[in-house]
């Protein structure tokens, strides 16, 4: 399953019992991702908790039924599951919930759960202490609740633990875990993650669980790569094979966005509440948002309550498929196209930018050049028709099932208006070119493999490099095709060029007429 940032219904009443207030926040998140599964462990945890006292939101079952999906052997579908809420919004409950089924009905040996602080970890181990004493049935299979300072935990008569610590180098060193939690995983880096996740090798069925809030930075290096993992999973419209991944979140608008953009939220509505707070109406008002909004730094309250994260990448991450300077050594500021060129649109994915690539050959090889790069679509199809009637190209190239697909038909309809036009002959027609799938792969590989020979060049141009530095692979068969490495990273300028450079070679009626001399 995968979900981009679109909408699920905000409005989802609660039951009766639940002494919610509305309005509701959206109860399914706005980012996520999970691999298929065959049934649920999920509602046995939300009935245990239910008898413990613990009355779960919607969203939070939500969560649990995902991330506790199973594959037809009975284990995990997830290895991993991450969420990513705002604070307040009741993370805890889902936790609880999964630490109790696992003492009590999944029978894990050990559930080992740690925090960024031990005052964190102590409070969490006091919240499941009381929810166990609160239902007799539970409180008699206790062994013991272990006080200790630094010794906290739970253990059954049938040996099952829950151990709660603070996370430090070697804090997870010793313990063999069938599940981890990693409570405030926006302040988690390697050094936990090398003590922790070796831990649950030898473990028949592990299970890891990440509950945070957004990132801050330089201390949020492993909750960076998850959601880099889970954007790209929805780059290529498929799913993690082992990542469940849940972010409550909003886009703020950029300083470039049009007056009607509808890519991205406005952080001061009660809107970008609801998407990003799934507890509103449950335990958090809009008018209790409203103070905080009054009174915390716009950074802040946009980090804190409406889940926009500071997210560290690592250092592979730049550059990752073509080389900086080998890309640098291609500019060549006096290089155009000569002779016939081929046009490509791409657009992002939230559709709020969108690029025209040109190419044509220059000097034995091919030149390729970002000729408009702005936010939205709505501009497109007109500076297409100025261009084509400029430039009179051999074809024009948008992949059908990608974002810009939705153009095809009117950007058609335009262009073959244009060459009427030019021609006088009232039958004229324009059809887009739509790569396959495999020519796709095709177009990538020669576009590497171009830059690889030197044979191509380029202006040098910031939304090109910079697309390049933020670009990834992702697999398209047996070939590849560009993927982008997150949510802020706009690859539409390379993957136009690297499709106008895929037109010059494509089979297409021949229009006729010159190309101009001119400049954009």
């Amino acid at each position: 399953m995968t979900s981009p940032n679109s909408g699920p219904s905000a409005e989802q009443p609660p039951s009766k019992s639940s002494g919610a207030e509305g309005p509701y926040g959206w109860q399914e998140p706005p980012i996520q991702v999970s691999p298929p599964s065959v049934s649920s462990a999920g509602q046995e945890a939300i009935d245990l908790a239910a008898r413990a006292g613990l009355h779960l939101d919607p969203w939070q079952q939500h969560i649990l039924r995902v991330g506790m999906g199973e594959k037809p052997d009975g284990s995990w579908a997830s290895f991993e599951v991450a969420v990513n809420v705002p604070r307040q919004n009741g993370k805890g409950g889902v936790l609880e919930a999964r630490e109790l089924w696992g003492l009590f009905i999944g029978g894990e040996k050990l559930i080992l759960h740690s925090a960024h602080e031990f005052k964190t970890a102590k409070a969490a181990f006091k919240r499941v202490e009381r929810l166990i004493r609160g239902c007799p049935d539970l409180h008699k299979r206790v062994k013991t609740y272990r006080q200790t300072v630094g010794e906290e935990g739970i253990e059954l008569h049938t040996g099952q633990i829950l151990r709660f610590i603070a996370r430090s180098k070697g804090s997870g060193r010793g313990f063999t875990g069938d599940c981890n939690i990693l409570d405030e995983d926006m302040i988690l880096g390697d050094d936990a993650m090398d003590a922790l996740l070796p831990t649950m090798a030898a473990v028949p069925n592990p299970q890891i669980w990440y509950l945070g809030s957004a990132g801050i930075g330089a201390p949020s290096v492993v909750l960076g790569r998850l959601r880099r993992r889970a954007l790209a999973a929805i780059e290529v419209r498929s799913a993690d094979p082992s990542l469940s991944y849940f972010e409550w979140s909003v886009v703020p608008h950029l300083a470039e966005c049009p007056a009607d953009c509808a890519a991205h939220d406005d952080v001061a509505s009660d809107e970008a509440v609801l998407k990003s707070n799934p507890g509103v109406g449950y335990r958090l008002t809009l008018e209790k948002v409203a103070r905080e909004r009054a009174t915390l730094s716009p950074a802040g309250y946009a980090r804190e309550r409406l889940g926009v994260g500071d997210y560290p990448s690592d250092s592979a991450d730049t550059w990752q498929v073509i080389g900086e300077d080998a890309w640098r050594a291609l500019a060549a500021r006096e290089s155009a196209p000569e002779g016939e060129v081929a046009f490509a649109v791409d657009a992002t994915p939230e559709r709020s930018h969108a690029a025209i690539g040109v190419a044509g050959e220059w000097r034995g090889g091919t030149h390729v050049e970002v000729v408009d790069h702005r936010p939205g679509m709505g501009w497109v199809v007109e500076r297409a028709k100025q261009l084509h009637k400029r430039w009179r190209p051999r074809c024009w190239v948008i992949d059908g099932g990608g974002p810009a697909g939705s153009l095809i038909k009117d950007l058609e309809e335009a262009l073959s208006e244009v060459e009427q036009e030019l021609t006088g002959n009232k039958e004229a027609v324009v059809e887009v070119v739509q790569p396959t799938v495999r020519q796709i792969g095709q177009a990538c590989g020669s576009f590497y493999d171009a830059v690889a020979e030197q044979s191509l060049s380029h202006l040098d141009q910031a939304p090109l490099a910079t697309a390049l530095a933020g670009a990834q692979q992702r697999p398209l068969g047996d070939a590849w095709a560009w993927a982008r490495r997150g949510v802020g990273t706009d690859i539409s300028p390379l993957v136009a060029v690297t499709f106008a450079k895929h037109g010059l070679g494509v089979e297409v009626e021949e229009t006729g007429g010159d190309i101009l001399d001119s400049v954009w």
